[in-house]
């Protein structure tokens, strides 16, 4: 009977000391996971990816605030704003890697030969005021099928481009049309395939008309995020991030691995900007997009 209260006093002993063990050790690791992190949120960048993001995302947050903001993180650009903001951003030592576009906007694009004149107009307008900004990217859109087959759609963006193009090349500007889901938030937005883009900047024929690649929106059309850049990586001149699904922000609550596409973009020879376009969840907005910085920042 003593013998079996001694091996029971035993057992418990090894039971306590064990799970103290396994407390010390869990403890220890997730001292040294936070340090860790804690550690890359005040590293500085390392200058292989060349950071931006869409002010549109921090619409609460004033121009000024995010700017600020932008610069202490190490970033170089705000992207999608317009004339007026320019000065605000120069204030800072900031550029716009992909400036606010022209014309009627998303749905209502150079698909649509209606369209045309006006956007031809308005984007000949702003081309030179961005060439004199010292910018060098502004975004364009295909606009809505409204029953139109991808072909003619081609067809009739190329034809309007086209008209665009030596007053682009003129400034040494880039046009640049978004890759849209049409599954999710831009429905029946015609450029909605990689493929479909690449053969649009084929049929327009010049080095002044290129792709931004949203990796949120195509991971929702098409996937294969990394197979596609590897691919079409010469018809894409910028690339904007954000985290599937939602388009919040792109950390362990999403399905993409953005270091691995990172380093994928790098290995293509890309010297141009990624942009941060998710919208923050949490109430500490900044936060949220100092983290996102530091996921690219491979």
């Amino acid at each position: 009977m003593a013998e079996n209260s001694k091996n029971t006093s035993r057992r418990s002993m090894i039971k306590k000391v064990a799970a103290g063990t396994a407390a010390a050790v869990i403890g220890e690791s997730l001292f040294n996971r936070v340090s860790a992190a804690e550690a890359l949120l005040d590293s500085s960048l390392k200058g292989r990816i060349n950071h931006s993001v869409c002010r549109w995302c921090y619409g609460s947050v004033s121009l000024d605030d995010l700017c600020k903001a932008a610069k202490d993180m190490g970033m170089t650009s705000i992207d999608l704003v317009g004339p007026d903001e320019w000065p605000t951003l120069k204030k800072y030592g900031l550029m716009s890697a992909l400036t606010q576009g022209a014309g009627k906007g998303i749905g209502e694009g150079f698909n649509n030969p209606a369209f045309h004149d006006e956007l031809v107009k308005s984007y000949t307008e702003v081309i030179p005021k961005v060439a004199e900004a010292g910018f060098s990217q502004i975004i364009c859109f295909s606009g809505n099928r409204n029953g139109l087959d991808d072909e003619q759609g081609i067809k009739n963006c190329a034809i309007g481009l086209k008209r665009l193009m030596p007053v682009a090349e003129k400034y040494k500007v880039t046009m640049v049309m978004e890759l849209l889901n049409s599954k999710v938030d831009h429905h029946d937005y015609q450029c909605d395939h990689t493929k479909w883009g690449a053969a649009l900047c084929d049929a327009v024929g010049s080095d002044r008309f290129k792709l931004l690649y949203d990796i949120y929106h195509m991971q929702i059309m098409e996937g294969d995020v990394i197979a596609t850049i590897n691919k079409y990586n010469k018809y894409i001149s910028h690339y904007h991030t954000g985290g599937v699904p939602g388009r919040a922000e792109i950390d362990e609550t999403q399905e993409l691995y953005y270091p691995a596409i990172m380093k994928a973009i790098i290995a293509t020879g890309y010297k141009g900007h990624v942009a941060q376009e998710f919208i923050p969840r949490r109430p500490d907005k900044i936060a949220s997009l100092k983290q996102g910085v530091q996921i690219c920042d491979v």
